[in-house]
C-alpha cells in the first residue's frame, strides 16, 4: 500500500482528507484492519493527526471501531442491504427535495442551480473519481439544507457515507446523465414547485440505484 505524500498546510485536515481517499478508493480495503501507528509512519505524522482523521471517518460511517480491536475500513452493503439503503434515500431524499422547493433561500436556489451545472474535468482516475464523489455529496448536501431539517440532513449524510464505500465500481461514463438529473431536480427547487423536485428526485435516485448496481455483478 502506498498513500501520496501530504501538500496540504493543515496538517490534520490534509491527514482525513487522505484517508478518506484511501477508503473510497480502496487503496484501503473495505474490511482491512486500520494500522494507526504504520499509517503514521507512511504519512510521517505523529499517530494523534491520523486518530483524529479516523474519529471524523467512524461519524461517517467509513470505518468502524470496536473495544480492544481497534478501527477497520466498514464492508461493502451486501445487495439486500444496498437497496434497503436506497428505499431509505427515497423516503428521506425525496422528502428533502419537497421541502427545499418551498423553504430554501433565494440564495440556496442560486447555489443548488449553480453547483448542479458544475462538472469535473478529466485527469487522474483517483483524483477524478473522489472529486466526482465530492461534488454529487455536496449537491445533496445543499439540497439537505435547503429542506431547512438539521435531523434530515444529518439522517441523509449517513446513508450516503454507505454509498460511497461503492463508489469505487460506478460506471463514471454516465456521469453526464447524473448531472442532468441534478440540474432537473435544481430547477424544480429554483422555481418553488415541490411536486416536480420531489419527482425529480425520486427519478434520479431510481436511476442511481439501477447505476451502482453494477458493484454486486460477478
Amino acid at each position: 500500500m502506498t498513500l501520496p505524500r501530504l501538500k496540504r498546510s493543515t496538517l490534520g485536515d490534509d491527514v482525513y482528507d487522505t484517508l478518506r481517499s484511501a477508503v473510497l478508493e480502496h487503496t484501503l480495503q473495505p474490511g482491512d484492519r486500520v494500522n494507526i501507528d504504520g499509517l503514521a509512519r507512511e504519512l510521517e505524522v505523529s499517530p494523534t493527526p491520523v486518530r483524529e482523521a479516523l474519529a471524523r471517518l467512524e461519524s461517517e460511517g467509513l470505518v468502524r471501531k470496536r473495544p480492544l480491536a481497534g478501527y477497520t475500513v466498514s464492508p461493502l452493503l451486501t445487495r439486500a442491504e444496498f437497496n434497503d439503503m436506497f428505499e431509505m434515500r427515497l423516503l428521506l431524499e425525496c422528502a428533502a427535495a419537497r421541502w427545499a422547493a418551498t423553504r430554501a433561500t433565494a440564495a440556496q436556489r442560486s447555489e443548488l442551480v449553480t453547483e448542479a451545472t458544475r462538472t469535473i474535468a478529466g485527469g487522474d482516475d483517483r483524483q477524478w473519481h473522489a472529486a466526482f464523489t465530492a461534488l454529487d455529496a455536496h449537491l445533496h448536501d445543499l439540497i439537505a439544507t435547503a429542506s431547512g431539517s438539521p435531523l434530515l440532513r444529518d439522517s441523509i449524510a449517513r446513508l450516503h457515507a454507505h454509498l460511497h464505500l461503492h463508489r469505487r465500481y460506478f460506471p463514471y461514463a454516465q456521469t453526464a446523465v447524473t448531472n442532468d438529473e441534478h440540474q432537473d431536480i435544481a430547477a424544480a427547487i429554483e422555481r418553488a414547485d415541490p411536486e416536480a423536485a420531489e419527482t425529480a428526485m425520486r427519478v434520479h435516485l431510481t436511476r442511481a440505484r439501477e447505476r451502482h448496481l453494477v458493484a454486486f455483478q460477478e
